[in-house]
Order: C-alpha cells, then structure tokens, then sequence
C-alpha cells in the first residue's frame, strides 16, 4: 500500500490516510486480515506526527474497518463491500459539489466543467 500526502492539499493529513485506506480496501489491496504497518512505522515512512496516523487508526477502527489486536497490531476487518463503496461514493460526490460550487464561482459553464471532465477521463 502506498500511501501518499499532500500537505497543501485541502484535506487533514490523517483524512487523507483515511480516504487512501478505505480506498485500499475497497479495490482489494488491503485484504480481510491482512497486518497493517504500526502507528509508529507508518508516522515514519509518511513523515508525519504519530499523532495523525493514531488519529487516522482510530477512525477507521471507529468505522470498523481495521481492528486492534493487543500486543500484535492493527489488522483489516471482514468488511461489506458494498456499504464501502457506497460510502466512498457518497464521500466523492461531496467533493464533486464542493468542486462544481467553486466552478460556478469561477464563472465555468457546465459545458466547460464536461469537457475537462471529459479530457481528465480519457
């Protein structure tokens, strides 16, 4: 799994641990009880706070999508598949209208927010 960071991006680092993971797990990279690198190990190949990924953890944890074993580690849940990508999706389509307000605000059309569209999936 490789995770990548974008400090000035808009969201918080460990939300982009989040969003990368749950990503992961969606499209069959992380798989059902696969070992995940610790908080430590993980803050040091990211270069961030221990603090971020044992918040980014934590969420997921809440999200019952990793799980804690005492003394061994954090490891991937049996999770739905479906209600994953259904949240993924739900997660996207807010960026997608925060993204089209900004648009708007910029004066694009729907037309000219199409076309990019159009040239960014091809």
């Amino acid at each position: 799994m490789n995770i990548i960071i974008r400090p000035q991006g808009t969201a918080a680092i460990y939300e982009q641990i989040i969003n990368q993971m749950k990503n992961a797990i969606v499209t069959g990279e992380l798989l059902a009880g696969e070992a995940l690198p610790s908080i430590r190990a993980l803050a040091a190949s990211l270069e961030v706070s221990v603090i971020t990924t044992k918040r980014a953890y934590e969420e997921l944890e809440r999200e019952k999508l990793i799980r804690s074993v005492p003394g061994k580690g954090f490891y991937v849940c049996e999770y739905n598949s479906d209600y994953l990508k259904e949240k993924r999706y739900m997660d996207l389509e807010k960026q997608i209208e925060e993204l089209v307000e900004d648009c708007k605000k910029a004066g694009m059309k729907k037309k000219d927010i199409i076309d990019i569209i159009d040239t960014l999936m091809d």
